[in-house]
């Protein structure tokens, strides 16, 4: 049997899954698969029974109860931030652990149309016969309203605009008309949609305040401080490593800590001792791409190299990370790299030389 290249949170997490529901003692809400505090044990951790569970949001706590508590309601989700705030892991940990099923997901752009919003037809069979229910395709948002689950809208702000207005009325009424048999469905107790939307990229266009109003909204923000980015990153690259199977050594702590460093410094427009302004590139360098980075670094040093992280691999990831545009970008790289790199010593240098080599590459 081929192996998958990524598992749902329900399967990934199911043996914790199975042990916190068997150890859950709370109030169950209508639908759901355990308590809230359950939910939260499986996301933030902690103990269920005599069995330790990680955490899998690394966060404001607060945040991860507050979006509990909206899907105990009859309110909507959505999870705004920048790229790289675990939006997207959030969502479907949160379905995970509530319904044991992530995936009924609309992945928007600005190709989505209205029918993957509500439903289609096997034209086929439509022409064959015409409207009917063994014609009918439903959606993601249609089967969660008649299974009492929870569907995922990834990126919701990409999706012209009548596509997010066909959600309004599903928000509202909790109901979804098809004029074609004369019917409506009526959503069951526990469906709910969790949505998210990108801060930096927004598409082309905005959220209707109508819409908006449909949903309980909360902002996921960047790492406050570098010690919170490093955890992150080093968490998700060990995951990352096991999942691929990557023949390389974690990444050192030092160089972890000058990756974060680069990159949040970089974000910021400024050094971490606020003596030097910097200019931005024109991508957006957020934790995931730190993530990305050291991840393909493994890969190259395992691949090609002694298995063990170096300078040079980091190098070629920085690189590309940061250079999007040629002409802006390798300008603003190179000013970074003469005028704050270099000036850091010892500690920096072989990063300093590799990187220096690979931009004038």
């Amino acid at each position: 049997m081929a192996e998958l290249l990524r598992l749902p949170a329900e399967k990934l997490y199911a043996e914790e899954l199975e042990i916190i529901r068997k150890e859950d003692t709370g109030a169950v809400p209508a639908g759901w698969a355990m308590s809230p505090r359950a939910v939260f044990t499986f996301i933030a951790g902690g103990m269920a029974g005599k069995k330790e569970i990680l955490p899998k949001y690394i966060g404001n706590k607060r945040l991860i109860e507050m979006a509990i508590a909206t899907l105990v309601t009859d309110r909507a989700l959505l999870l705004i931030g920048e790229p790289g705030t675990a939006k997207s892991t959030l969502s479907e940990l949160l379905a995970a652990a509530i319904h044991g099923d992530s995936g009924k997901i609309i992945q928007g752009t600005a190709g989505t149309t209205e029918e993957q919003i509500r439903y289609s037809w096997n034209y086929a069979m439509l022409l064959a016969n015409g409207p009917s229910r063994d014609a009918l395709v439903k959606s993601p948002v249609y089967r969660a309203m008649e299974t009492g689950t929870i569907a995922r809208f990834e990126e919701i702000s990409r999706c012209p605009s009548e596509v997010q207005d066909a959600l309004i009325s599903i928000l509202s009424e909790k109901s979804m008309t098809i004029p074609e048999l004369g019917e409506e469905v009526s959503a069951v107790r526990g469906f709910s949609i969790i949505g998210t939307a990108n801060t930096r990229d927004r598409g082309v266009n905005e959220m209707s305040s109508a819409l908006k109003r449909r949903f309980n909204i909360l902002v996921l923000p960047a790492p406050g401080d570098i010690e919170t980015e490093m955890d992150i990153v080093r968490k998700r690259v060990g995951e990352l490593s096991s999942q691929f199977q990557l023949q390389s050594e974690l990444p050192g702590e030092e160089l972890v800590e000058k990756v974060v460093t680069i990159f949040r410094e970089l974000r910021a427009g400024m050094t971490f001792d606020r003596k030097e302004k910097l200019k931005a590139p024109s991508g957006v360098i957020s934790t995931a791409e730190a993530i990305s980075l050291l991840t393909n670094s493994m890969a190259l040093s395992g691949s090609f190299g002694s298995g063990r992280i170096t300078e040079e691999d980091v190098a070629a990831g920085l690189q590309g990370t940061i250079v999007k545009d040629e002409e802006k970008d390798r300008l603003v790289w190179k000013e970074y790299l003469e005028n704050v790199m270099k000036k850091r010593g010892s500690g920096w240098r072989k990063l300093y030389l590799a990187c220096s080599e690979m931009n004038q590459a």
